[in-house]
């Protein structure tokens, strides 16, 4: 057991517990030899005694403490003391991503996308060491006080999905792929799933899946399309989201290939945020039915004799190389002229009949995987998809049937039923006639249906030198392990929330004090987390009344804080257009939401403030100074803002509170036309024309200023 102050190793010294974990405990210690700061992480107990999972574990620390990267966090050294399993790692200072999304209840886009691009070169280092991380959430990245990501935990999740190990033990179904949720196989892809989720959550401050159990939660990460990062934040750009999107595809075919394609789309989202660059990859499109011409056709046939003539089969070569050129004729690549092949002089109904028999042959090979499916229970592959669920089911609360599970070991049956999704207690039995280690009942009978996430008691023998469990109930969580480690048990720790119930303290027990279990046996205790902060989720309040949108706040348990009005030119005069807390984060029941509600868009006002001048010679050649001008100033609307007359310019307009951003002003004057004589050249009369006065006009263009 740890205690501070003990040297690990002969030279790591144990100075303080820093944190605590599903699987294991974190102490920060001095190494002596190197005179550094450390992490130790320690293997519980329960794992320790697993020696199938320790060397898994051991395994899997070892190859991780081969990488080396400025955004993983390091492992030093594995090793092994006194039944004590630990890996020294790079300490680092500084919060989880998960606290840090919880402070900051959402990340910029322009933050996520910088987080991201960190965890995916940490990650991509690993993979390309061949190490997959299978565990990527908040949780387990770190940000280090001068702003550097660190991704931990490498390999612990490899090991730990390698054996049976509760739901309560290993890392949040909120991030786990679809494939890792059925029980089948993962790669980097997976890895590239998960991201996507905690991107999604960085962005949104919420998980895209949630539910009351985790059995739902799987479901959904399995059948239900990612909701929009948009629908909870409008601004997101497109490009960000398109990558979530892309990350977060159910089939890995779909998702980004390797770690790399992914940096180099988030570093052009940082630079292009709004194009729209990301591809999404459709393989069955790809991969989609190809039209075979006559020719093709053809082709076909000859190649079949080739491949067999006359009851003898060509070499295997040979059959390889005219599948190679079969392949290369369905890609469009054949090199063969029509000239180098016979054609068969088909009629027009037997190529009919063929192509009718084709179908119909798909059509009966479809129709007998659909019932050997259904018959079996299985996969259309045949191959087992998993232990979880199928992809039929929809929701939690599916029954499954029963199975008999008496008469098997017990680890056995535990491992059948949590396969179907069904959770085990046990009780144990002194028996004479049965082996220990056997059931002999259980509470549900074999064929029953029963539901799944409900709980099933197994009752197993303990053969016939049973031993009393002692009752641990309202014990400290350290003093019911010394307790039952005196007695020869291995402790499993289980967590729930209690009103009445310290912090650390143990609820309940299984099994119950009193009864009797084999020598080696687990008994799970499970140990209070006091009172549970009641965490209320955020409504969508935008574009609702504000009468309605504090019913509705206070019906979720929130308060309305400060009410502000504001001009939008998004949200109709009445609306909401605004609240603090973005819709589907979780917060303190009684949380205080500010609001904002939209007086429609803003009617925007000018104002004039101009000096008209004298009309110039361009304007008005003739034009006399001095000469009186009538001048009419109107708005572009057809106010008339101002009309009079006058000789002395310049002449001041000043108004304010216009809804025209421009106006016209139009100068009337009279001008004089000077009289003329002539001569007619038949009579010699000479004729005057006496001069005469012409009234002229001209306009001039004003813009207002914006108020």
């Amino acid at each position: 057991m740890i205690k501070i102050g003990m040297m690990i190793g002969d030279r790591y010294e144990i100075l303080e517990k820093i944190g605590t974990g599903g699987m294991s405990d974190v102490y920060k210690a001095k190494c002596h030899k190197l005179n550094r700061f450390v992490a130790v992480k320690v293997l519980k107990q329960e794992f320790s005694e697993n020696a199938n999972f320790v060397s898994k574990f051991q395994t899997e620390a070892q190859a991780a403490a081969g990488l080396a990267h400025p955004n993983i966090v390091n492992v030093y050294d594995v090793g092994e003391e006194n039944g004590i399993h630990y890996i020294v790692m790079e300490l680092v200072e500084g919060i989880t991503l998960k606290k840090y999304i919880e402070k900051k209840a959402r990340l910029s886009y322009k933050e996520a996308v910088s987080i991201a691009i960190q965890v995916s070169m940490g990650i991509e280092a690993a993979h390309n060491n061949h190490i997959i991380h299978r565990d990527i959430k908040p949780q387990n990245i770190i940000i280090s006080k001068d702003g550097k990501v660190k991704v931990t935990d490498f390999g612990i999740a490899k090991a730990a999905t390698s054996n049976t190990i509760t739901s309560n033990v290993m890392g949040s179904v909120h991030y786990t792929s679809p494939e890792q949720a059925r029980g089948g196989y993962s790669d980097e892809k997976s890895d590239i799933y998960s991201l996507g989720v905690t991107m999604f959550e960085m962005l949104t401050g919420r998980v895209p899946f949630n539910g009351e159990t985790t059995v739902a939660i799987a479901i959904k990460h399995i059948q239900e399309e990612l909701p929009s990062p948009k629908e909870y934040v409008p601004e997101i750009p497109n490009s960000v989201e398109d990558i979530v999107i892309k990350c977060c595809q159910k089939s890995p075919d779909r998702r980004y290939q390797n770690m790399g394609e992914l940096i180099a789309d988030l570093k052009r989202s940082l630079m292009s945020p709004d194009e729209s660059f990301v591809v999404f990859a459709d393989p069955d499109v790809e991969g989609g039915t190809r039209t075979i011409s006559e020719g093709d056709m053809a082709r076909i046939k000859n190649q079949s004799r080739m491949n067999y003539d006359g009851g003898e089969y060509v070499s295997r070569e040979d059959s390889m190389r005219l599948r190679s050129d079969t392949e290369s004729m369905y890609e469009g690549e054949d090199g063969y002229g029509e000239e180098d092949y016979d054609y068969d002089d088909d009629s027009r109904m037997e190529r009919i009949t063929t192509i009718l028999a084709v179908v119909a042959g798909i059509i009966i090979v479809i129709i007998l995987i659909i019932l050997a499916v259904k018959l079996l229970g299985g996969s259309p592959s045949g191959r087992d998809e998993g232990p979880i669920i199928s992809d039929e089911e929809s929701e939690s609360g599916v029954s499954v049937d029963m199975p008999n599970v008496t008469g098997m070991n017990f680890e056995d049956a535990q491992n059948t039923l949590l396969s179907l999704g069904i959770l085990v207690e046990v009780e144990y039995q002194e028996s004479d006639t049965i082996d220990e280690g056997v059931v002999i009942t259980a509470s549900v009978n074999a064929g029953e249906p029963v539901e799944q996430g409900s709980i099933v008691t197994l009752t197993v023998s303990a053969g016939t030198q049973g031993i009393e469990v002692s009752e641990v109930t309202g014990y400290t969580l350290e003093e019911a392990q010394n307790k039952l480690t005196s007695l020869g048990f291995l402790v499993s720790r289980a967590e729930a929330y209690s009103d009445t119930i310290e912090e650390g303290v143990v609820i309940s027990q299984s099994p119950v004090g009193g009864t009797k279990a084999p020598k080696g046996s687990v008994i799970t205790v499970t140990v209070s987390l006091g009172k549970e902060e009641k965490k209320v989720r955020v409504p969508n309040l935008i574009g609702l009344p504000e009468e309605d949108g504090t019913f509705e706040a206070i019906e979720m348990g929130l308060q309305i804080g400060s009410v502000t009005y504001v001009y939008s030119s998004e949200v109709a005069e009445g609306l909401i257009c605004y609240q603090s807390y973005s819709h589907g984060t979780y917060v303190d029941e009684g949380t205080a939401l500010d609001i904002k509600v939209s007086q429609g868009t803003e009617a925007l006002t000018y104002r004039c403030d101009t000096s008209i001048a004298a009309p110039t010679a361009a304007e008005a050649p003739d034009y006399v100074a001095g000469t009186e001008v009538k001048v009419k100033l109107v708005a572009d609307d057809g106010t008339v803002l101002l009309e009079t007359k006058t000789s002395a310019f310049p002449l001041t307009a000043k108004y304010y509170g216009l809804t025209s951003s421009s106006g016209t002003v139009t100068m009337t004057y009279k001008a004089t036309v000077a009289g003329s004589t002539s001569t007619n050249p038949e009579t010699g009369e000479t004729v005057t024309v006496p001069g005469s006065t012409e009234e002229k006009s001209f306009t001039r263009t004003i813009e207002f200023i914006q108020e």
